[in-house]
């Protein structure tokens, strides 16, 4: 049965592209802007468009890599976590944006291939240190994404 694996799958989607409750989805809020100020910080404090979904696409890369694995790579201390506007402008927007995209669909489609059953089975988290079941995981990765919407917005909101 992947009734929950289902719903899962359809949150990732509507958080980027869908009509949810909240108002806006990551590709709303991204439309909104022009791709000449994804690499400005609007005041000192706060992240860059681009900071923020390079940070989320290494997040979720690192979340595939414990689906596949069983073990992650990174920690919250890593380089990659937080990699600054100079080495994420000579990366580009367009690529920036789709390597995060990608991640998307390839997270999906891992889920696709599995089963309820396997939320309860159980993977090494090298950031906290322990084994968890892949439900934390997964939905870490959901409240990740929702609290960096929120970010974003208000990072627009500021750039506007």
């Amino acid at each position: 049965m992947n009734t929950l694996i289902n719903d899962i799958i359809e949150q990732l989607i509507e958080i980027q592209s869908g009509k949810i409750w909240i108002g806006s989805s990551y590709e709303s809020k991204l439309k909104t802007i022009d791709d000449n100020l994804v690499f400005v910080r609007p005041i000192k404090d706060l992240h860059s468009i681009a900071e923020i979904i390079s940070h989320l696409t290494l997040w979720r890369n690192e979340a595939i890599l414990k689906i596949k694995t069983g073990k992650g790579s990174k920690t919250d201390d890593c380089e990659e976590n937080w990699l600054t506007n100079e080495k994420l402008k000579v990366k580009g927007w367009a690529k920036i944006k789709a390597e995060y995209d990608h991640t998307l669909s390839e997270m999906i489609a891992l889920l696709k291939e599995k089963d309820d059953k396997f939320l309860d089975q159980e993977y090494y988290d090298t950031d906290f240190k322990g084994n968890f079941r892949y439900s934390f995981l997964i939905r870490g990765m959901l409240h990740h994404d929702i609290y960096h919407l929120g970010q974003l917005g208000i990072i627009i909101k500021y750039l506007k």
